[in-house]
């Protein structure tokens, strides 16, 4: 797998969780501190999240971080 394809399938992965907790990108934005279009960005599979960024998805989302970057699905 290209690292293109892996970006995008985990930023649908994280896109997919925030739906589930019925959060906008703007209201997770907010509340991990990174800037709304960095999220998006990421959402979209258009750059390649920090590992930490990862985390604090992850447990703001109250998921494992596994989970997150869990695309076998």
């Amino acid at each position: 797998m290209q690292k293109e394809e892996l970006y995008k399938r985990i930023g649908l992965k994280i896109r997919e969780l925030r739906k589930s907790k019925h959060l906008t990108i703007q209201e997770l934005s907010d509340k991990i501190d990174i800037e709304y279009n960095n999220l998006i960005r990421i959402e979209k599979g258009r750059t390649n999240p920090t590992i930490s960024t990862l985390y604090k998805i992850a447990s703001e989302l109250d998921v494992t971080l596994k989970e997150v970057v869990d695309i076998n699905d």
